[in-house]
């Protein structure tokens, strides 16, 4: 078996008007991501994705460029089991060889951002395609799944302190969901403005539903610490990047300044990241997005740092369909995972671009037990939406 054909898409999908919302990330009008596809030479397909922005907004020209002129010509004539061998390759660059007889890395300059973004659609296309050609799904090569549903967590909550209440209902009305996460930060006026609203939102669900906050990284240091205070009685799940990735000091000061969870590493990328957070005290949940990370390989690496530091692991999945799955796969495989992220903004990233449904019940999601990621992709949507680059 070896690697045939490699083409990405900047696939762009609109989403309805009376579907969008704006947050920090300005009004979303459409979702975006690149998505990969690598066919083998017996006509086996894996789909993968790889993201360089927010979950659902931002520009791919780039990154489809790189993948298809650049990443996708070493990948021709490969063996794709060979997935670590790859892995390793495209992150050291010229120097892969003498990494991999000298056993450590030997990175190149560009090993962050849009590179790391390129292997992880590379990777989950990978394991897509070793499933397929196995017959079994990806959690089964990865030690198996630790059950066959998981709990799921519904993920918005953009609306204003009186209809915050209503909006968060809604989702647990939808799903049957026991927890629900709400975005707090830059898109309020202040720290007391998102106090109230979490104040309301803790008011409307009473006090068996879990409440977890996402500000996205938009506080300062100092707001953050002042967040936690204004809301230490609300009971919150955790508090999810509150200060700029880079800031990692700022955030191990954060957390040791209240009694909040902190969770981060969605803008995080590759296991020495998260083992910085790890060792600095920063954070009590690992949040490794598997199309920037670096795949299903990286984030399995990231779930295994988390296991060894006593942390949990809740992969954030606010994605198109081939991320989304590569999450239900490594949080079904993962000691450390106990939640999967289900985004109840518009997401026809997963909805429409896959034939399968899609769907929570009594709170839990199933993980798919076909060959592979467990998905099909709906090719008429792709071609519909692709950009003409």
């Amino acid at each position: 078996m070896r690697i045939k054909t490699v083409q990405a898409w900047w696939v762009r999908i609109p989403i309805e008007a009376s579907r969008q919302h704006r947050s920090d990330f300005g009004r979303l009008t459409t979702f975006d991501a690149a998505i990969l596809r690598i066919e083998t030479n017996d006509g086996i397909v894996g789909w993968g994705e790889g993201k360089n922005a927010a979950g659902s907004a931002g520009t791919y020209g780039t990154l489809v460029h790189m993948l298809n002129h650049e990443v996708g010509r070493q990948l021709i004539g490969r063996d794709p089991a060979d997935i670590s061998t790859i892995w390793e390759m495209l992150y050291n660059g010229t120097r892969h060889e003498t990494a991999a007889a000298s056993g450590h890395a030997m990175p190149e300059l560009a090993r962050r951002g849009l590179s790391v973004a390129a292997i992880s659609a590379v990777d989950i296309a990978l394991w897509d395609i070793l499933g397929k050609s196995l017959g079994v799904p990806v959690w089964k090569l990865l030690g198996g799944r630790k059950a066959d549903r998981l709990p799921a967590y519904a993920s918005g909550g953009w609306e204003t302190a009186e209809k915050i209440g209503d909006q968060l209902r809604s989702y647990i009305a939808s799903g049957g969901f026991k927890s629900v996460k709400m975005r707090v930060g830059a898109m309020d006026a202040g720290p007391h403005v998102s106090a109230a609203r979490v104040r309301a939102a803790r008011k409307a669900l009473g006090p068996s539903v879990d409440l977890m906050v996402d500000a996205h990284g938009t506080y300062t240091v100092a707001d953050a610490k002042r967040f936690i205070q204004l809301v230490q009685d609300f009971d919150l799940a955790w508090f999810e990047e509150p200060v700029n990735a880079d800031d990692k000091y700022g955030m191990a000061e954060v957390r040791a300044a209240g009694n909040v969870p902190i969770a981060a590493g969605e803008s995080e990328a590759t296991r020495f990241a998260f083992r910085d957070l790890a060792v600095l005290r920063a954070v009590d949940i690992f949040q490794p997005d598997p199309a920037f990370c670096g795949g299903i390989t990286e984030a399995m690496r990231i779930g295994a740092i988390a296991s060894a530091f006593n942390l949990r692991f809740a992969p954030h999945l606010w994605a198109g369909a081939p991320c989304f799955f590569s999450g239900l796969q490594i949080c079904a495989a993962s000691p450390a995972s106990f939640v999967v992220e289900y985004s109840l903004g518009a997401n026809p990233m997963v909805h429409d671009l896959v034939e399968d449904t899609v769907a929570v019940k009594d709170g839990m999601i199933e993980i798919p037990d076909r060959p592979g990621l467990g998905f099909t992709i709906n090719e008429r949507v792709l071609e519909n939406h692709a950009q003409r680059l």
